[in-house]
C-alpha cells in the first residue's frame, strides 16, 4: 500500500531555486538591451533615424523654368507661357463613389470614361499617371472641386501664341513639354528654355506635398527673343495673301518683307497657315515656313540682275540696243518671246521681260563671270537666317553648262531659289549696289553687307525696273499711289516629269519702294493659281500693291510721286 506524503510535493518545487533567478535574469537583461538600443539609436547615433525619416517625408521636386517670350520689333509679344495645373492621380489611392462620379470627371476634362478608366486601370502598380496636361485654370478649379482621393495638380507653362495663324508659320510651336519643334521655337530652343530649378518639400504618407522646407536651386528664366517681325506688317501681309490664295484657289502661296537698309525681315507669311494654339489633325506639311524652306525657277524675276551684271562687267554698254525677231536658236533648241518685240534698248528688254534679249546678253558673257554675278548675289547658297530647314537653292557650276543652259538660266530656269534668298538679291538693286545678309532678329545696322554691283549699275536698272509698273509694261497692277516703284514679274512654268508643265504656273513679283530711295523690298509668289489668270503682273501683281501700300502707310514713309496713272489697260505679257 503507497501512502501519501503532502510533504513531498513541497520538497519537489523546492527543489529548483534557480530557474526564477534565471528567468528574472533574461528578462532584466532584454530590458537593458532595449533601453541600450534606445539610447544608442535616440542619443548616440540619431541622424540614422532621422535620415530615414527624412527619406520618406522630404523629397526634392523640379521647379520649371519660365520659358522666354518672343517679341516682335516693337516688344508685342507673338508668344508667351502662362502657368496652368496638370491633372495626375496616384492609382493606388485614387477612388471615387460611383461611376457617375468618374464620368462627371471624364466630361469635365473631355477626356472618353473608358479611356481615362483605361488609364487608371492599366497603371495600379504605379504612384504616378497623369490624366490630363496642361489644364485651363477653370477646369483644374472644377475638377478640383470634386475633391477625388488620390487626385493631385502639377504647376507647368503652357506656350501660347496671342496673333495665332499670323505667326504660326516663323514661330513654329512647342510640345507637350514646352519644348520647340517647329520654327524658331525650335531654332532658339535654347535660348529659350531656361533652366530648371529644384526645391525640398514634405509629402505626407500619401506623397502629398504639404510644405516647402527650402529652395535648393532657383530656376532660371529663359531669354527674350526680339525679332525683327513688325506685328502689323504681319498682320497686314497675312491678310492680303489669304485674300488671293484664297481668291485664286491657288495650290500655296507665300510673301515676304524686308527692310532694304538693314536686311532686316519685317514679315514673312503662308499659305495654307495653321493655328499653334490648336493644332489637331493638322498634316505636318502645314507646318512649313515656303518662305524659306522651298525653292523654285524665279523665271523672269532674275533678269534685272543679268542686265546689271552685263553693264557692270562691260559686255554691253548703256545704250546697248538688242534685235530679238521673237525667237532665236541656240544649238538646237530654240528661245521665244511672247512677240516679235523687233530691237529694244535695256529698258525695254526688261519692261517687255524679253527671252530673246537677256539670252543673247547672257550668251555674251564668260560662263565664269555670268556664275560669278549670280554667286555673289547669294545664288546657290543659304541665306543664313538660321531657321530649321532653310534652303540653298541650286545653282549649277558653269564647267558644267552648254550655251543653251546659259540662255535659260538668263530668264530664271535651270537655276532654283527661295522666295528669301531672291527677295534678298534685291536689296542690292534697291541699296545702291550694296546686297545685305538678312535676319529674323532686330539689329540697326547690317555688319555683313557687301558691295557686289557698282552704285551706278544699280540706280540705273532700279530706274529701268519701274518702267515695268507703267501701262505698257508687265505690271500695271502692281503699281502704288503716290510712290515710285520698281519690280519685276515672273510667270513660271512647274516643272514635271519629263519637262514642264503647260498649265501649272507659279506667279512671282518682286519690287521696292520708294524708288527714289528704296525702304522696302516685298516679293509674292502665288503656286498654282486656278481661277483663270496666272501672269505674274496679274496675280501676285496686286498683292504685291496691297502689302507695299499699307506697310509704306505703317511705317510712315513719305511718298515721292505726287500722283498714279489711273487703271486703263493690262499687258500680259511677261
Amino acid at each position: 500500500m503507497v501512502r501519501f506524503d503532502g510533504n513531498a510535493h513541497q520538497k519537489t518545487a523546492g527543489q529548483f531555486p534557480g530557474r526564477r533567478k534565471l528567468l528574472a535574469g533574461v528578462m532584466l537583461a532584454g530590458m537593458f538591451l532595449l533601453v541600450a538600443r534606445a539610447v544608442d539609436l535616440q542619443v548616440l547615433n540619431k541622424q540614422f533615424l532621422q535620415l530615414q525619416g527624412n527619406l520618406r517625408h522630404v523629397d526634392e521636386v523640379t521647379v520649371t523654368a519660365y520659358r522666354g517670350r518672343i517679341l516682335d520689333r516693337d516688344g508685342e509679344p507673338l508668344a508667351i507661357s502662362t502657368p496652368v495645373q496638370s491633372i495626375w492621380v496616384n492609382p493606388q489611392q485614387f477612388a471615387y463613389s460611383d461611376a457617375r462620379q468618374l464620368r462627371q470627371l471624364a466630361t469635365i476634362l473631355k477626356v472618353p470614361e473608358k479611356k481615362l478608366r483605361r488609364r487608371v486601370d492599366a497603371h495600379g502598380d504605379r504612384h504616378f499617371v497623369y490624366l490630363k496636361r496642361r489644364v485651363s485654370p477653370a477646369v483644374a478649379a472644377r475638377v478640383k472641386a470634386m475633391q477625388f482621393p488620390g487626385l493631385y495638380f502639377q504647376r507647368e507653362f503652357k506656350r501660347f501664341y496671342p496673333a495665332g495663324e499670323v505667326t504660326g508659320h516663323l514661330l513654329g510651336f512647342t510640345n507637350i513639354d514646352d519644348v520647340g519643334q517647329e520654327g524658331l521655337e525650335l531654332a532658339y530652343e535654347k535660348n529659350l528654355k531656361g533652366i530648371s530649378g529644384s526645391k525640398r518639400v514634405i509629402r505626407d504618407g500619401k506623397r502629398r506635398i504639404i510644405a516647402d522646407v527650402e529652395n535648393i536651386r532657383q530656376p532660371v528664366a529663359g531669354r527674350d527673343l526680339r525679332l525683327s517681325i513688325d506685328q502689323r506688317l504681319q498682320y497686314l501681309a497675312y491678310r492680303e495673301l489669304k485674300a488671293a490664295f484664297i481668291e485664286h484657289r491657288a495650290h500655296a502661296a507665300e510673301a515676304i518683307v524686308l527692310d532694304a537698309k538693314t536686311g532686316e525681315i519685317l514679315a514673312a507669311v503662308n499659305q495654307p497657315s495653321f493655328n499653334p494654339n490648336t493644332r489637331r489633325n493638322l498634316r505636318g506639311n502645314r507646318y512649313r515656313n515656303r518662305v524659306v524652306t522651298d525653292v523654285f525657277e524665279p523665271g523672269s524675276t532674275i533678269k534685272p540682275f543679268v542686265v546689271a551684271c552685263a553693264l557692270d562687267n562691260g559686255t554691253i554698254g548703256p545704250d546697248a540696243e538688242i534685235e530679238t525677231h521673237g525667237w532665236m536658236r541656240v544649238g538646237r533648241n530654240v528661245v521665244k518671246d511672247i512677240h516679235n518685240y523687233g530691237t529694244l534698248d535695256l529698258t525695254h528688254v526688261l519692261k517687255k521681260s524679253s527671252n530673246v534679249a537677256v539670252s543673247k546678253i547672257a550668251l555674251q558673257m564668260p560662263p565664269i563671270a555670268f556664275w560669278g554675278c549670280y554667286d555673289r548675289l547669294g545664288f546657290g547658297q543659304s541665306a543664313g537666317v538660321g531657321f530649321p530647314g532653310e534652303a540653298s537653292g541650286n545653282l549649277l557650276d558653269y564647267r558644267q553648262w552648254h550655251r543653251f543652259e546659259q540662255a535659260t538660266l538668263s530668264f530664271g530656269y535651270g537655276l532654283s531659289t527661295s522666295l528669301l534668298q531672291l527677295a534678298r538679291a534685291y536689296t542690292a538693286l534697291a541699296d545702291d549696289g550694296v546686297l545685305h545678309s538678312v535676319t529674323l532678329l532686330k539689329r540697326d545696322a547690317d555688319p555683313d553687307a557687301r558691295q557686289v554691283l557698282s552704285r551706278d549699275t544699280a540706280v540705273r536698272v532700279r530706274t529701268m525696273l519701274e518702267q515695268v509698273l507703267t501701262r505698257s509694261g508687265t505690271a500695271y497692277r502692281a503699281r502704288v499711289d503716290g510712290y515710285r516703284v520698281a519690280g519685276k514679274t515672273g510667270t513660271v512654268k512647274k516643272a514635271s516629269a519629263g519637262g514642264y508643265s503647260s498649265d501649272k504656273y507659279q506667279a512671282v513679283f518682286v519690287g521696292l519702294a520708294p524708288a527714289s530711295a528704296p525702304r522696302l523690298v516685298v516679293a509674292v509668289l502665288v503656286d498654282e493659281p486656278a481661277n483663270g489668270d496666272y501672269y505674274g503682273g496679274l496675280v501676285a501683281g496686286p498683292v504685291f500693291a496691297r502689302i507695299m501700300a499699307g506697310a509704306l502707310r505703317v511705317l510712315k514713309i513719305a511718298p515721292d510721286q505726287e500722283q498714279t496713272m489711273p487703271l486703263l489697260l493690262v499687258k500680259r505679257d511677261e
